[in-house]
């Protein structure tokens, strides 16, 4: 059985829709069931603009998707003077996270067994009245999760997050030992689950320069990091560090590891971006439903332009689809 991949739609007038449509117009059908939750004038208006034809079953409710072809349902239809590529407005935020919040609730419901998520805009759902720092707080409260943490993934490299979307001078008051402990379960959990690597073994970066060198350029590695890593150990996990972060990819050591925990969020994505070549994907461990989405947001400098690559969107795609499929087959690294 083929699993059913929802894809909410994005920002509209960002590159969401150009790598959507790009992605599908070559969308091996045999091994999934695409469902784009969106706007079907949407993607009628980008298809016109970017000359990019897919065929496509237009569904009311998820018990019409139909396997071996492209399936769109609309939960919004914005005027046609709405979509203005290039633009950051209400309208498209509130039909963007409309899209997501539709695609959240098939997955959990399991009409859907995955969810893509296109790029949206931070100011524009804010205009929309959504408060949100980014979709995964977004999809963290909309699955009733407490504890999550954003992965960046390709086939080689695999960087978790201990801390977020937040200012950089509340990152240090955010490393706290038992973080570090239920962020190292999650991405072990996700590791065996979601990645199939049954004995995963993970590389813990510093938060300070050269990793606090002994104390005298900080204490959180010797009062925080190490202490909630041997903890760690002691409960199975294989966890190493913390290793100084400006010297650890450079020397190529991430290839020794299956993941690499950062501290925050340039630490981790920096490294990741410019390894990944633009094909990296991010996904959303300790949900209860399987998200990826790709690394790169609206580019609305590009928007409606033909211009965008879809590779990352297509990494995302395929990776949901390894995942759904693990999980429909029941298989996990312990077994």
């Amino acid at each position: 059985m083929r699993p059913k991949i929802a894809i909410s739609m994005g920002d509209f007038n960002g590159i969401g829709p150009e790598v959507v449509l790009k992605h599908l117009s070559s969308v091996d059908l045999s091994i999934s069931t695409p469902v784009i939750i969106g706007s079907e004038k949407v993607f009628q208006f980008y298809e016109s603009k970017l000359n990019i034809q897919i065929s496509r079953n237009q569904v009311s409710k998820t018990e019409e998707i139909k396997d071996d072809i492209v399936n769109i349902l609309s939960v919004t239809e914005p005027d046609s003077s709405d979509i203005q590529p290039t633009k950051i407005t209400e309208a498209a935020g509130k039909a963007a996270m409309r899209a997501v919040e539709y695609g959240i609730n098939s997955c959990l419901a399991h009409k859907t067994d995955a969810l893509v998520t296109a790029p949206i805009s931070k100011e524009a759902i804010h205009k929309a009245g959504y408060h949100y720092p980014g979709h995964t707080e977004f999809l963290a409260e909309k699955t009733g999760t407490e504890y999550f943490m954003m992965i960046l993934a390709t086939d080689q490299l695999r960087v978790g997050l201990l801390t977020g979307h937040i200012p950089i001078k509340d990152v240090a008051q955010s490393v706290q030992k038992d973080t570090i402990i239920k962020k190292l379960e999650s991405l072990h959990t996700s590791l065996k689950e979601n990645f199939g690597i049954k004995n995963p073994k993970i590389a813990v970066l510093g938060l300070n320069p050269h990793a606090g060198d002994g104390g005298v350029l900080g204490t959180e590695e010797i009062e925080t990091i190490i202490p909630a890593i041997n903890l760690a150990n002691k409960k199975g996990i294989e966890a190493e560090g913390p290793y100084p972060a400006d010297g650890f990819f450079g020397s190529q050591k991430q290839n020794q590891f299956d993941a690499i925990l950062a501290m925050y969020h340039d630490q981790g994505l920096i490294p990741f971006k410019t390894l990944s070549f633009g094909k990296g994907v991010n996904f959303t461990a300790g949900l209860p439903i399987i998200r990826t989405s790709p690394d790169h947001g609206t580019a609305y400098d590009i928007a409606g332009l033909n211009r965008a690559n879809p590779d990352s969107f297509s990494a995302a795609y395929n990776l949901a689809v390894d995942m759904a499929q693990l999980q429909m087959e029941g298989i996990s690294a312990d077994e």
